[in-house]
């Protein structure tokens, strides 16, 4: 059985935490808050494009942690957190979990059209079936995806990061209103109003075909406000651009955005760059690109600490929901 020590510091000679390729950084940045130094494997191709994996460390009876997210390119990523699992289970670690900051086909969770898969529920499968004990993930686009397991989930919201970056930046809260990008992110929206103190608009619009949104109404006086729009992710900037126009014409001071996600697929750079927003805080779920992180408007905050602290306290057998009480 893994170890539980009451030591602050001794407890993580029980703990390994791994990274795929595409959370190197975030890893390296959980290590530092849990004191730890990032547990060694390797994991590249073959010459044919398949995916290696060899665990250096030994992890028998270990507490392993697996930080990968499933971001673009999302089917290798996903693969190689799924072999690295499968690695682990076979290296005789005590308990595998899957730590993936983004979880990947997470929008394809229902069947809206006939002959469509529920792709977000077989990654689920996928994941369980590799022998993975547990998931931790970050925002679920949405979050009923939850019941998609039948191993435990730890669901952590980022508007907490989100909440601490504009309680030290008080003059970003004058006159703020924390605005909906549409009516299926009201209750996420709404929390995170609560937490600032901040009154709440929504964004009314229509949706014609995928990728493409048509902003009709606000609801909500946003006129003399500084307005905060609020999402779990930001894919081309679309309807988000879309939005910010909108909410600038009725007689909003200033637009910025908060998105934890930054996909940024397509034109979305170029289309923040064009638009009405002044800023846009993202967090480093997703690794960005050098022409993303040039970007003036784009300003990213790290989910290390919070990650960190839900390790932690999942190895510890801690309340992981206290996290996110006021």
């Amino acid at each position: 059985m893994v170890r539980r020590n009451s030591n602050s510091v001794a407890y993580t000679s029980d703990m390994k935490v791994f990274s795929g390729g595409a959370s190197e950084v975030l890893a390296r940045g959980i290590c530092k808050h849990l004191d730890c130094e990032p547990a060694r494997a390797s994991v590249g191709r073959f010459s044919d494009g398949e995916i290696r994996v060899q665990i250096a460390d030994n992890i028998r009876g270990r507490d392993v942690f697996l930080v990968n997210s499933t971001s673009p390119p999302v089917n290798r990523h996903l693969m190689e957190l799924l072999i690295m699992i499968d690695a682990a289970k076979r290296a005789s670690a005590e308990r595998i979990t899957a730590v993936m900051p983004y979880y990947g086909y997470a929008r394809q969770d229902r069947k809206d059209k006939a002959r469509v898969p529920i792709t977000a529920k077989l990654v689920a499968n996928l994941l369980t079936a590799a022998g993975a004990d547990r998931v931790l993930t970050v925002d679920l686009h949405c979050g009923q995806i939850q019941g998609f397991f039948d191993i435990p989930v730890d669901h952590l919201s980022a508007e907490v990061v989100f909440v601490n970056h504009f309680k030290h930046h008080p003059t970003l809260v004058d006159k703020l209103m924390v605005v909906s990008p549409d009516t299926g992110s009201v209750g996420r929206a709404r929390e995170f109003a609560n937490r600032l103190g901040a009154p709440l608009a929504i964004v009314d619009k229509r949706r014609p075909k995928e990728n493409v949104a048509e902003v009709m109404n606000i609801i909500g006086d946003v006129k003399g406000v500084n307005a905060l729009i609020f999402d779990d992710m930001i894919d081309t900037a679309g309807t988000l651009v879309k939005a910010a126009k909108a909410i600038k014409e009725h007689g909003a001071l200033s637009v910025r955005a908060c998105a934890t996600h930054p996909v940024f697929s397509g034109p979305a750079l170029d289309n923040i760059e064009h638009s009405e927003l002044e800023e846009i805080l993202v967090c480093d779920s997703i690794p960005l690109s050098e022409k993303a992180q040039s970007n003036p408007k784009v300003q990213v905050l790290s989910l290390a600490p919070l990650i960190g602290e839900a390790i932690r306290r999942v190895h510890k057998d801690e309340s992981v929901s206290n996290l996110f009480k006021n």
